[in-house]
């Protein structure tokens, strides 16, 4: 399996390599591995949902 770093992921998921380290300390990543201080990630991985948002309809909003 071909792995990327945090950095590569960063890039292609158009994040702060900061934001991907934290994704990747909560698990919220599949498939991770920590090497040393760096991460492993699979090349295919995903970017997981953004969990700082409840849903995609703006809640108790008047949207017309």
């Amino acid at each position: 399996m071909d792995y990327m770093t945090a950095k590569e992921a960063a890039q292609e998921w158009g994040i702060s390599e900061r934001r991907v380290q934290v994704l990747c300390e909560q698990g919220r990543v599949e498939g991770i591995a920590r090497l040393g201080k760096s991460w492993a990630i699979p090349k295919d991985a995903k970017k997981p949902p953004d969990a700082r948002r409840k849903s995609s309809t703006l809640i108790g909003k008047d949207v017309n």
